[in-house]
C-alpha cells in the first residue's frame, strides 16, 4: 500500500528515481480507483440518466486532474531509474513509439548510482 501512495506524496517531484515496483503499484492504484468510475459511466450511458452521466463525467475529470501530474512525475522518475532522461516520455505522443517507452518502463533499475541520484531504497 505504501508503494501505491508514494507518487502522491512526491506529487510534482521530477528529480530523483522511482523503482519499478513503485511505478507499477501506482499504475495499479490508478486502475483500481478508475474501475468504479467506468462501471458507473457504463451504467449511466446504458440507462440514459443525464444526471448520472454528468456526475460520472465530472468525477472522471477530477480523477484525471488529480492523477495526471503525479503520473507524469512518476514516469519521469522511473525513466531516471533506468538512466534515461525524462524527455523520453515524449515518445508516448508518437504512434507505436509508445511501445519503446513501455519497454523502458519495464527494464530493471540501473544498479548503483547514476546521473539522477542514488538507487531507491527498498521499503
Amino acid at each position: 500500500m505504501h508503494k501505491m501512495m508514494a507518487p502522491l506524496k512526491r506529487y510534482a517531484q521530477f528529480s530523483g528515481r522511482a523503482s519499478r515496483s513503485e511505478f507499477w503499484w501506482f499504475q495499479l492504484f490508478i486502475v483500481i480507483v478508475s474501475i468504479p468510475l467506468h462501471i458507473v459511466s457504463f451504467y449511466a450511458g446504458y440507462s440514459g440518466s443525464q444526471g448520472l452521466i454528468l456526475a460520472s463525467s465530472g468525477l472522471s475529470l477530477v480523477m484525471w486532474l488529480a492523477f495526471a501530474l503525479p503520473g507524469i512525475a512518476a514516469t519521469v522518475r522511473r525513466l531516471h531509474d533506468t538512466d534515461r532522461s525524462g524527455w523520453w516520455l515524449l515518445l508516448a505522443m508518437v504512434p507505436f513509439a509508445g511501445l519503446v517507452l513501455l519497454v523502458f518502463l519495464l527494464l530493471p533499475s540501473t544498479p548503483g548510482g547514476n546521473r539522477f541520484g542514488a538507487p531507491v531504497p527498498h521499503v
